[in-house]
């Protein structure tokens, strides 16, 4: 996967100098709702969102001349793919790509400039800023949100209450979680463990670490994205409280090799207490679970404001019809109808409480929490962090399962892929 990553990010650099401004002057004359004529669209999407992109297009298809054909591709081999495609010039005219990837995939010229576009949006202040953030550059917006995932403390309600305890009630601080997992992992069930994590997957740990830092008020990189700031008091309590964690053997043992793929299987089948959890797995988690944001050390809560960003690539030829179909995205009757009614997270502040989101308390955490979460922008985030082997992934095996290491010069290195 490494070798595939750094082909495709050679491929990618070599492309960056290579679009010849294309299809342009169609997102210019596109108009604020852009053509629905009957174009055929391609887009492409990779595997942990596929149920949420198939209800989009389905729900588009059935409204709209144009037709979207829609491509999943592996999770794993998707960085890969889009790199090569971007090399021979064949990208699809609309592809998502996870957050932290888009401000990379923004400086190589992957996707087409939508500030026009985007400005023009009556809602535009309502939109989630944190993904359109990531897709800014030199002023420049790329990038609308596809499909916000948050991570969340999810607990399994059953299990809090053969444990004693309150099973109506949120651990409000990273001490209370442990102390809950403490108390599932001592009812002795076979098979069931306190809590769980994905402690060799780098993705899965700033997803759902980060936000513990953040709750504090601390940080996790500077202000350019370029220096890396975990080596804080915070953060050593987090890394703290996972170590003494794993050793009390309240942590699914399995965790220590899980690379991603199957980091939130066992929560699901209902073999793990509560777990810091990805929000769009909501409606398909099969029994009575509570959702709370993530608390920090003492107290607060947090989330990462995940989940892919979509853009017209700089290949497509019929921009102005795949405009109408990011115009559509945003609206309230794909917002609300589609993805609310799914129960996952709106991208439009204004419609967070929607009908949907009042027939379902947990929705309504998961839009306020939404609010005080952070989307990290960092130019080189996949290799500080998300690329197997990362510097990030070997700070937290050596401080969480090798019993510690020289804390600042791990956070160093983290910086010097930062600074790259």
């Amino acid at each position: 996967m490494l070798a595939a990553v750094m082909s495709a990010v050679l491929v990618l650099g070599a492309v960056a100098c290579g679009d010849d401004g294309g299809d342009d002057q169609g997102l210019a004359q596109a108009g604020a709702n852009g053509i629905d004529d009957g174009s055929k669209l391609t887009l492409w999407t990779r595997a942990p969102l596929e149920k949420q992109a198939k209800l989009l297009v389905e729900a588009y298809n059935a409204g709209h001349r144009n037709k979207v054909e829609l491509t999943v591709v592996p999770n794993d081999d998707y960085v890969a793919k889009v790199g090569a495609a971007a090399g021979s010039g064949n990208l699809p005219d609309l592809f998502a790509a996870d957050i932290v990837y888009v401000p990379n995939w923004v400086s190589q010229g992957l996707f087409r400039d939508l500030t026009t576009n985007i400005d023009g949006l009556g809602f535009k202040d309502a939109v989630n800023k944190g993904h359109l953030a990531a897709g800014t550059r030199d002023g420049r917006e790329h990038v609308l949100p596809f499909v916000l995932d948050l991570s969340m403390l999810f607990w399994n309600k059953k299990l809090f209450t053969e444990a004693g305890l309150d099973p109506e009630k949120a651990p409000a601080s990273l001490a209370e979680y442990a102390t809950a997992a403490r108390a599932v992992q001592a009812i002795g069930k076979d098979g069931v463990y306190g809590t769980a994590t994905g402690l060799n997957c780098g993705g899965c740990l700033a997803f759902t670490w980060f936000p513990s830092i953040w709750a504090a008020g601390g940080h996790v990189l500077g202000a350019d994205g370029a220096t890396s700031d975990l080596a804080g008091d915070t953060a050593r309590q987090v890394f703290r409280t996972w170590a003494e964690l794993w050793r009390s053997g309240a942590v699914l043992p399995s965790s220590a090799g899980e690379t991603g793929p199957t980091w939130t299987a066992a929560f699901t089948e209902g073999k793990v207490g509560l777990m810091f959890y990805p929000a769009t797995l909501l409606s398909s988690t099969p029994f009575d679970v509570g959702v709370a944001g993530i608390p920090g050390p003492d107290g607060g809560a947090s989330t990462f404001v995940g989940g892919d960003g979509i853009g017209v690539s700089k290949d497509s030829r019929k921009s102005a019809q795949a405009w109408n179909f990011l115009n559509w995205l945003m609206s309230e009757q794909a917002q609300v109808e589609v993805l609310a009614k799914n129960k996952d997270v709106v991208s439009r502040a204004d419609l967070a409480n929607n009908r949907y989101a009042a027939q379902d308390p947990r929705l309504v955490t998961i839009n306020q929490v939404a609010g005080r979460g952070d989307t990290p922008v960092a130019l080189n985030f996949q290799q500080a962090f998300n690329a197997p082997g990362s510097p990030w992934l070997a700070l937290v095996r050596s401080q969480v399962l090798q019993g510690g290491g020289d804390i600042r010069k791990q956070n160093d290195e983290i910086t010097a892929v930062l600074k790259q």
